[in-house]
Formats: structure tokens, sequence, C-alpha cells
């Protein structure tokens, strides 16, 4: 399945970065957000450019070319905006609802998404402009395990099969081992070293 540009757009803010500490769970964050259908992750607050250019040059191979990825951006003021544009505003929390109360209300929300994932302390803030305040359990567990299975339940598994037209190089599933491919402009691979 290709992955179709809906009328709805789903951005991933990230906020809390510490570039020292997070580098990893943040390109991790972005990489989920790209395969499992947002439209761009916003890292707030710092710059990164060693996390974007990670995650820009995943998208350059595996495809999402047109993905967003910026950092530095205040993400006070981007939240605000996001809202004031007449966006909802996501934040996954263990403190929220549970995503089963609440995930049908936001799947029929035609309006853009701004998903918030927090790294360090959350300031309260981001609970407060939240429309939802959404857990995935009310349990300790990662920003990114978090994010994959709300992007999995928006968008109901059908970003699972998305195959990107303009990736360099594909997956061929194989029940043993490991195949790779070159992928040619009809989406079809051929064989990779």
């Amino acid at each position: 399945m290709s992955i179709e540009v809906g009328e709805r757009k789903v951005y991933v803010l990230r906020i809390g970065h510490r570039p020292e500490r997070d580098k990893r769970v943040t390109t991790h964050v972005g990489l989920v957000a790209r395969a499992f259908g947002a439209d761009g992750v916003v890292i707030g607050d710092v710059i990164d450019e060693k996390v974007v250019s990670k995650i820009k040059g995943i998208c350059e191979k595996w495809g999402r070319k047109s993905f967003y990825v910026i950092s530095g951006v205040n993400s006070m003021k981007y939240a605000r905006k996001w809202k004031d544009r007449g966006g909802i505003i996501v934040h996954l929390t263990m403190y929220g609802l549970h995503i089963d109360d609440v995930i049908d209300y936001i799947r029929r929300d035609p309006r853009d998404i701004l998903v918030v994932v927090g790294a360090s302390k959350v300031p309260r803030f981001f609970y407060d402009i939240a429309d939802f305040n959404v857990a995935i359990g009310h349990q300790p567990h990662s920003e990114v395990a978090a994010l994959a299975i709300f992007l999995d339940r928006l968008f109901e598994g059908r970003e699972l099969h998305f195959i990107f037209s303009d990736a360099k190089i594909c997956i061929e599933p194989s029940p043993k081992g490991k195949k790779v491919t070159m992928c040619d402009r009809k989406g079809e691979g051929q064989e990779y070293q």
C-alpha cells in the first residue's frame, strides 16, 4: 500500500530533549514518527543538527524525503500556534485518559494533530494546553513505545503496510535471513549488496 497524503496532518513535538543524554531516543522518536505515518517531527527548544541529520539521512535512503524535521523551535510557542491555527494537541502521558477511551474521538476529528512526547519533566503547560492527555498505559514506559502505539491505533494498522515511492532501498520480506533490494520506480526491488 502506498502512503496516502490525507487532509489531516500529524506532527510530533519532542520536548525536553537533552543532547548529551537523549540523542538515540529522540532519533527513535523521529524514526517511529516517519515509519508510522506522521508528517514530521519537531525537536523543541534545543538545536541538535546531528539528530536532524540522522533522521533526514534515513528519509533519503528509505523514503519519505518530504518528512519534516527541525530542531530548536520554542515548544510552548509552537503548541500555542498549533492551537491558534485550529489544530488539536494530544499529549502522551501515563497520567492521561486511557487510549481505548479516547482514540475514537481523536480519529474522527478532522483537524491536524500535534502529538507531544516528553523526555525530562514535562511542564504543566502541556497538560493544560492539550485537548487530550492520553495514556497508553498507566505504568512508566518509553515515549518511543507510546508514540508507536498511539500512531498505530490512530491509523488502525494501515501504516504498517506503507511503501514509500521515493525509497532507494527496500526490504524484501523473508522467512529467514535478510534481503535488501534497490527499489526501482515501479516499487519492485532489485538485489542490493
